[in-house]
């Protein structure tokens, strides 16, 4: 806080209060002399304080509720360094998640997928996401068809039939961790020609996995993913980005554009996608500590393109 200038933070429940320890106060206050939950914030706060960090998805009317007289600046500026690298518990607390969203897609792919709805497979993806424990369902994609072809396709009325590629993606938040695991799939059988695109995505993820080791730039993970599209004549489709990190937040550092050293602790949901316009896509998700060592899968689920037989 000193180095970056910061006199105190003031956090609500988020990503970044329960880093630092907050247990369901309203608010978390952190100076050089208190750590306390507290209602009233601005009687923890230093007199004279010049710049207070908050949480950065505070809406107007909250800060302007905190009655504090300072410079407003995002907490991240603080934490955001910090959380990069993950202590063992954390990564062991997200490989829990992880197992439980696989969990999740594992009895997704015993469901009916015949005849129904993105929509309703996904409302139906949310209630055994609830049942495994998630106690924040982030986010649910069902694309069939040409919507594969789409990212961030919200599901719709779009009915699913034989012959559709099916990419199922759950993203939710597990005790506190997140976890995110994608999976492609075919309805009954593959459309003409969807296999041999499908083959370079985890052809793609594979080289982004090795990729993925201390003292690397977090650019060389994206470098390693688009070199495998490019190669195979589908990188004017590949999706805009490869990953982000992941951990409290679901949508962290370290970020393929930015210019972060990898290191062990952190960890990465390593994403390479590629999207035909009306024709169809695919997209596989994983989440992967880097280590000492070298790139560890938390999860176990196989990126075999699996067909549904009903």
């Amino acid at each position: 806080m000193a180095r970056a200038g910061v006199d105190a933070l003031v956090l609500r429940p988020s990503p970044d209060y329960r880093f630092l320890g907050g247990r369901g106060g309203a608010y978390l206050v952190v100076t050089a002399d208190v750590v306390a939950e507290t209602g009233d914030p601005a009687a923890l706060v230093p007199e004279g304080a010049r710049r207070v960090g908050v949480d950065p998805e505070m809406r107007v009317r909250e800060l302007f509720g905190l009655a504090i007289e300072a410079d407003f600046v995002p907490a991240s500026s603080v934490l955001a360094p910090l959380r990069l690298r993950k202590e063992p518990y954390e990564i062991a607390a997200i490989g829990r998640a992880v197992a439980a969203a696989e969990a999740v897609l594992r009895q997704a792919r015993e469901l009916a997928w015949f005849g129904a709805t993105e929509r309703a497979m996904a409302r139906r993806l949310r209630v055994l996401m609830a049942e495994s424990g998630c106690e924040e369902v982030l986010a649910v994609r069902v694309a069939a068809g040409e919507h594969t072809a789409v990212p961030a396709h919200v599901p719709g009325e779009r009915v699913i039939n034989p012959g559709d590629a099916l990419t199922v993606s759950l993203c939710g938040r597990w005790d506190g961790y997140c976890a995110e695991v994608a999976r492609v799939f075919a309805v009954a059988e593959p459309p003409e020609d969807f296999e041999a695109m499908y083959s370079v995505v985890p052809a793609a993820h594979a080289a982004g996995l090795s990729a993925l080791r201390p003292a690397v730039p977090v650019t060389e993970v994206a470098r390693a993913v688009a070199e495998v599209v490019d190669g195979s004549g589908y990188g004017r489709f590949a999706a805009a980005h490869v990953g982000r990190g992941i951990g409290l937040g679901h949508d962290e550092g370290p970020r393929p554009g930015e210019d972060t050293v990898l290191a062990a602790g952190m960890t990465f949901c390593l994403e390479p996608a590629i999207y035909v316009p009306d024709l169809f896509g695919a997209r596989v998700a994983d989440v992967v500590a880097c280590t000492a060592a070298g790139p560890v899968v938390l999860g176990s689920s196989p990126h075999t393109l699996h067909v549904l037989e009903r």
